[in-house]
């Protein structure tokens, strides 16, 4: 007896998107990468800018650049692949360190390591302080998400396939990256709390949203982008609790082993995410290959 086929017009629906899907479920496994690979992206953009003195304003364009590249070979893959994506989400960690460093911090010594007095060619930096680049860079997250908004389009990535969505999602992430350096960097240098205090505070905001995901009327659309958000100054707290001297607080690893140890961890998460999705991917795009070719009846 042939075997009927049981594929609705909704599954099928379905099956398509898993195919074309650009960006990744979110998961567990999602946000301990997450905040991986902005923890790396704290230290490594330290690493560039300070421990090799580059300084901010040439690491800063540098890493841009970067993150200009992998986005580029993102936005033109058909499909989701977890190693490019994490790559992108790396490359706007480490721009969006130096980036906001540049735009808070000048050349006072206390911004220097190891006795420098300066740091790489061109300006140190602008100086606008912690309260002033948070609120500039807040303002131009509201504005990504106000074009947002008004394109029509989902803000909810799974369902981002189209390439101006995706254009919009990368720059909120940029932006998103970038502000919350300047969060982390105020709450270990700023607050008073130091880098273990601020790590915990927004460890216990993130533990907050969590549990608002239960609770009804609340969306989780809006839930998700505030814990993106709030993941960058957790892993910029916690790579200066790794780096840092012990003096100030920290654990005085240095930026360059914290940097190998990190970038070890997030390869390997790459990896197994790699294999993961291959094996999902398969039996998927097996079944929307034999649904484009056969014919259904009436």
């Amino acid at each position: 007896m042939e075997k009927p086929d049981i594929l609705t017009d909704l599954d099928v629906a379905s099956t398509t998107r898993s195919v074309m899907k650009k960006l990744p479920e979110v998961t567990l496994a999602f946000w301990i990468m997450k905040i991986a690979a902005t923890t790396l992206g704290e230290t490594a953009g330290d690493l560039f800018a300070q421990t090799l003195k580059l300084g901010y304003f040439l690491t800063t364009i540098a890493l841009f650049v970067l993150f200009v590249v992998t986005l580029v070979v993102q936005l033109r893959s058909r499909r989701y692949n977890p190693c490019l994506y994490w790559t992108v989400i790396l490359s706007t960690s480490m721009a969006g360190t130096t980036m906001s460093d540049f735009m808070n911090r000048s050349a006072d010594a206390k911004y220097l390591s190891g006795g420098a007095t300066s740091l790489g060619w061109g300006p140190q930096g602008l100086g606008l302080g912690y309260p002033t680049g948070a609120a500039i860079l807040i303002s131009v997250l509201i504005a990504v998400f106000a074009l947002w908004k008004l394109t029509g389009m989902t803000f909810v990535i799974r369902d981002i396939v189209s390439f101006r969505g995706e254009a919009l999602f990368w720059s909120a992430i940029l932006v998103s990256n970038t502000l919350g350096t300047s969060m982390g960097d105020f709450l270990s240098d700023s607050s008073g709390l130091g880098y273990a205090g601020g790590a915990l505070l927004v460890t216990g905001a993130l533990l907050v949203l969590f549990a608002l995901m239960r609770v009804p009327g609340v969306p989780n659309v809006l839930l998700f982008w505030v814990a993106f958000v709030l993941t960058r100054p957790l892993g910029a707290t916690a790579g200066d609790f790794l780096t840092k001297p012990v003096a100030k607080g920290g654990l005085d690893l240095g930026t360059a082993g914290s940097s190998a140890v990190l970038l070890a961890l997030l390869v390997g998460l790459m990896g197994f995410a790699q294999v993961r999705e291959r094996r999902t991917a398969a039996p998927v795009a097996e079944i929307a290959e034999q649904q484009a070719v056969t014919p259904r009846a009436g």
